[in-house]
């Protein structure tokens, strides 16, 4: 990170149906409450931006919910990304409608590529972002995955990403599947991969152990932000205990 870009520091909301919810390694879902009330507990913290991700939505074949991204869009102060379900440049631009700065895309990805510089054609390649949603493939090494998880890209992770971004990505937001939800730290290694092999801004994701953590990814690997889920929404690394927390702005200047 440049010695005057300030930390970018993102929490993610991952959202079944209309519920708020909180996985571990992309599974076992745990109920967190209402995505709006969490919205405007993130109001009031100034958040730098929130990320939503409806991760039943492809694998369910279901399309984005218009009326829930309205409501979101319209509750939060901050640049709002979301992604799940989406696959057509028209549902890309009826979500950007309704008031969605970033549009997020993955299992699309897989199948229909194009669809990334069609977006970033018409509204820009910074409000494109891919999630490289990443884990151990057997005897394959670490790969590139789709549809939370279930299918795997035979691209390395460096040949993904560059052929991404070559397509017009502006963003690429690298989720460690197996460090979801765990509370064991970033993958560092992959996070300095990644960022090295690309020249648009990557964000870390997927295991973070505590804000502190968040600025030390940003400062030690190349990410231009770091996002988590779970340090966000439950009091320490108890899931039995939901609070809503963010670094204080004097902790995000300092860094």
């Amino acid at each position: 990170m440049e010695m005057n870009q300030r930390a970018r520091i993102i929490p993610v909301l991952t959202i079944d149906q209309q519920k708020l919810v909180k996985t571990v390694k992309f599974k076992n879902p745990n109920y967190i409450g209402d995505p709006i009330n969490a919205i405007k507990i993130f109001n009031d913290k100034m958040v730098d931006e929130i990320v939503v991700l409806d991760i039943t939505a492809s694998a369910q074949g279901r399309e984005p919910n218009e009326k829930l991204i309205y409501e979101m869009a319209g509750e939060c102060f901050s640049p709002l990304g979301y992604g799940g379900g989406i696959t057509s440049f028209d549902q890309a631009s009826k979500i950007f409608s309704l008031g969605v700065e970033k549009i997020i895309l993955n299992s699309i990805v897989n199948t229909k590529p194009q669809l990334i510089s069609e977006i970033a054609n018409a509204f820009g390649s910074q409000s494109v972002v891919v999630s490289l949603d990443v884990k151990k493939k057997f005897l394959s090494g670490i790969r590139p995955h789709f549809t939370s998880g279930k299918s795997a890209s035979t691209e390395s992770i460096v040949e993904f990403a560059k052929r991404i971004e070559s397509l017009g990505a502006g963003e690429i937001f690298v989720h460690d599947i197996e460090r979801d939800g765990t509370f064991t730290g970033y993958n560092r290694e992959l996070i300095k991969l990644v960022a090295g092999a690309v020249s648009v801004p990557v964000v870390s994701c997927g295991g973070a152990s505590g804000h502190t953590e968040m600025f030390d990814i940003i400062s030690e690997t190349g990410a231009s932000a770091a996002a988590a889920g779970s340090v966000f929404v439950y009091k320490g690394q108890n899931t039995n205990s939901i609070l809503i927390s963010y670094p204080t702005p004097a902790d995000i200047v300092q860094h």
